[in-house]
């Protein structure tokens, strides 16, 4: 399961794109987690996410993830009052036990076999509004600009503040984060690709061995193919 978190226009989806372009899709998805529905604003804060865990054999990629609800929900507070928890529950400790929930989330996962790898890509301030104008000043990518880009901009220190927080607080053996610098793309890429590709050797994966009552069902096929006019 790979988890990728990110100010805005770090570079995710890229990342995604060039890194997994060569991995089989049958094997592989991608979910990009938005705004909560009403639905799944009626449920514990964790539920979204666990439904979107890979099953075994597959690979699982959370753009965006778990962790906004101790990042931008924690910057926005005002966002816990449509959780309808109960308001014993809304304390100034409320992060630190999200973190813990989140950290044994991740160690439940990785004893289910689940191996957990996420990436933060540190995008600085400077190269984020680089990346801003690039998108206003080119018609072909305002698209990828939204108002709320800007606003979600002046937060820019709380925001660092509660990745640091979340990232002090859940980077395990386990489940390591991955700190990438993400001001140059293809350095940040590369970062990323070589740490999935080492974990993914050290599977040491293979196709399946063929046992004698297939070779055999082989043998008697071929003869078969072979019989036909």
């Amino acid at each position: 399961m790979l988890v990728f978190q990110a100010m805005d226009a770090a570079g995710k989806d890229g990342t995604i794109k060039h890194v997994m372009s060569r991995v089989n899709p049958q094997g592989c998805e991608v979910t990009s987690f938005k705004q909560p529905s009403a639905e799944e604003l009626s449920h514990d804060f964790l539920w979204r996410y666990a439904k979107a865990v890979p099953a075994r054999g597959r690979i699982g990629i959370f753009n965006r993830s778990y962790y906004e609800e101790v990042l931008v929900v924690r910057v926005h507070q005002q966002l816990l009052s449509l959780q309808k928890l109960p308001p014993r529950y809304v304390s100034k400790k409320i992060w630190d036990e999200r973190l813990a929930d989140i950290a044994q989330f991740e160690d439940y996962l990785t004893r289910q076999g689940v191996i957990v790898l996420k990436f933060f890509l540190n995008l600085s301030r400077k190269e984020q509004k680089k990346r801003f104008m690039k998108r206003l000043d080119d018609p072909d990518r305002n698209w990828k600009f939204s108002p709320s880009d800007v606003r979600e901009r002046r937060y820019w220190d709380d925001y660092q503040h509660a990745f640091e927080e979340a990232i002090r607080a859940t980077t395990t053996k386990r489940a390591p984060w991955y700190v990438v610098p993400a001001d140059n793309k293809w350095f940040t890429r590369l970062v990323v690709a070589v740490a999935i590709v080492d974990v993914v050797e050290g599977l040491d994966l293979a196709y399946p061995k063929v046992d004698p009552t297939m070779k055999q069902e082989l043998v008697a096929a071929r003869a078969e193919l072979e019989s036909e006019t």
